[in-house]
């Protein structure tokens, strides 16, 4: 059942929470089998090099390497969603971490955003309906601190200025 727009003082953020840490931990652990992967392809002893110019096992060690470290940058990200305390925020309470947001754009375009510690960009459907998370570092989010339900906000993407108008904050 899809959720009707301008509703997010519904969603449970206890359940939404959940649900950001299930994907998180669904995503440490292909990363995990993909750097065990890599891991046994630069290994490998048909891997081995025969000269300076045979770089596969190299190549492979630092596919592992990154794959290990994004793993463990998930690992943190998950316990940062543990340790975040989902708050109801006043109708005219300013945005902060750990709010939930419905945002407006030019015709009437309605975009769900999270505010959370970690994980930006990671897109959740809850109910029906996407929730993207974002983190106030990043551009949107650094705009988005502070702001309150009714005020406008601008952020370039691509070249091209967009104006977001604050519908909700809970």
């Amino acid at each position: 059942m899809k959720r009707a727009q301008g509703q997010i003082d519904k969603i449970n953020k206890h359940e939404l929470l959940n649900q950001i840490i299930q994907q998180l931990k669904f995503d440490q652990q292909l990363l995990v089998k993909a750097a065990a992967t890599a891991h046994a392809a630069a290994t490998h002893s048909e891997n081995i090099p025969d000269s300076k110019y045979e770089t596969l096992s190299v190549e492979a060690s630092y596919i592992a390497q990154g794959q290990a470290n994004r793993a463990q940058d998930i690992l943190m990200a998950i316990e940062s969603f543990r340790r975040l305390e989902p708050k109801k925020f006043p109708a005219e309470g300013s945005i902060r971490l750990g709010a939930l947001i419905l945002l407006e754009e030019e015709e009437s375009k309605q975009r769900q955003i999270f505010l959370g510690p970690a994980a930006g960009g990671l897109k959740l459907n809850y109910e029906g309906s996407e929730i993207m998370v974002i983190t106030p570092d990043s551009p949107m989010g650094e705009n988005l601190l502070g702001k309150k339900m009714g005020d406008e906000c601008e952020l370039t993407t691509a070249g091209k200025l967009r104006e977001y108008e604050i519908l909700q904050v809970c």
